[in-house]
């Protein structure tokens, strides 16, 4: 007969040699086992033989084999103008992602814009805060502050503008081709399509008011129009000197300027493996609720583990190919792919890294609701906490750590 200390003591050594088997090892941390090694001597577990789509799949080869360091799962934090419909009308086009199509986007929310030569985004404001990125062409931007002064200014590649919530602008495509940005809001919820519109205002004010307000007869307006223009074709303006010269304020011009060349500005870090240039209220005064950093990373680069303290990130990749792993409590930790016009997001104080997986360069926006940029860099932490507190943790020797970046090199290598 089989006693039940026996049935026992069986089903301890299974456990064991299961466990042996399923041992968490460096690179592969968890039990049990994450991803690929679970399938040794099953090849099949690999297969993929229901309904597919290779196009969008074979964009996301870490979704579909996540390395083995993954684990548990998290918000999904990539989202993608390349999927968000466009509102299209003579003289340009407008897409977004908002909060309603991204839920962890709660801080910011995005629009890109494209503008024919002469196309005109016409004039309005928001609720909220709007910062642009020239991502091509050339564009002129109107503005007025609430003192009665004026801007006006063209931007081009790599330029950004500000404008604070509330205030009147517009924007238009310049020669030779126009323009496309990107426009970021400081609120997850904020929409492109609920702004205040010029031309709604006009046409839903009674024609005795208007009269009134502009000390003019009432069938000055007989021939506005009734519906709104929100993007239209228009005429290329004219030099930017006499639009300036026209607009001249007895107050003269504002303080700080609502435009920016991000693009041309001087890197804060440059090393071997990239360099990033940043924009936030200390440099781009006016800028006082959007902080961003703008990354290039060179083939194999490797923006470092790092986090932000202050703020979420907003991501708009612009070029080059990318994966970015996001680390939390838990602990959970999910490695996503990127590509051009895609847009990730990452929650404050989520440890992250961004590798540059293509053979080109990767650039990338970092964008912020807070009016500095700041983060925090692992490596910059181990060097500068006590080595022989650090080497009991991570079981390396203090010399080991030594030799660690203690400079906070942003992009690595070196």
């Amino acid at each position: 007969m089989i006693s039940r200390r026996k049935i026992l003591t069986a089903a301890a050594a299974g456990s064991v040699a299961s466990t042996a088997v399923r041992a968490a090892s460096f690179g592969n941390p968890d039990e049990p086992p994450q991803g690929v090694i679970n399938t040794k001597g099953n090849p099949a577990s690999l297969t993929d033989p229901g309904p597919q789509n290779p196009a969008i799949g074979g964009q996301f080869p870490s979704a579909q084999f996540p390395p083995p360091t993954d684990v548990s799962d998290m918000p999904h934090f990539w989202a993608s103008f390349n999927n968000a419909a466009k509102r299209v009308q003579d003289g340009g086009w407008a897409r977004q992602v908002t909060q309603a199509d991204f839920a962890i986007a709660e801080t910011i929310s995005g629009v890109d814009m494209r503008l024919t030569a002469g196309g005109i985004r016409e004039l309005h404001w928001h609720l909220a805060a709007e910062w642009g990125y020239m991502s091509y062409g050339n564009c002129r931007i109107t503005i007025l502050d609430e003192m009665g002064r004026a801007q006006v200014a063209d931007v081009k590649e790599g330029d950004l503008w500000y404008f604070p919530a509330g205030l009147p602008h517009s924007l238009q495509g310049l020669g030779p081709d126009g323009c496309e940005f990107l426009l970021c809001f400081d609120d997850g919820k904020a929409t492109e399509y609920n702004t205040i519109l010029l031309t709604d205002w006009f046409a839903h004010t009674p024609p005795d008011i208007l009269a009134e307000n502009f000390g003019v007869p009432a069938e000055t307006f007989a021939k506005i129009p009734l519906h709104q223009l929100y993007i239209f074709q228009g005429k290329l303006p004219g030099a930017l000197a006499a639009d300036q010269a026209s607009v001249k304020s007895a107050l003269g011009l504002p303080p700080h300027p609502f435009t920016f060349s991000l693009g041309s500005s001087a890197p804060v870090k440059h090393t071997k493996g990239g360099e990033v240039r940043i924009a936030d209220s200390n440099n781009f005064n006016v800028s006082k609720t959007i902080a961003a950093a703008l990354v290039t990373l060179h083939s194999g680069g490797l923006r470092e583990m790092h986090w932000h303290h202050n703020a979420d990130e907003w991501q708009y990749w612009i070029k080059g190919k990318g994966r970015m792993t996001v680390f939390d409590s838990g602990p959970r930790a999910v490695t996503m792919d990127f590509n051009p016009g895609d847009i990730g997001y990452v929650k404050r104080s989520n440890g992250h890294y961004i590798k540059n997986t293509g053979d080109t360069d990767l650039q990338f926006l970092e964008v912020f609701r807070s009016s500095y940029y700041a983060d925090v860099s692992l490596s910059d932490w181990l060097t500068h906490t006590p080595p022989e507190l650090v080497a009991q943790h991570l079981n390396v020797d203090a010399a080991t750590i030594a030799k660690f970046p203690n400079n906070k090199p942003a992009v690595m290598p070196e």
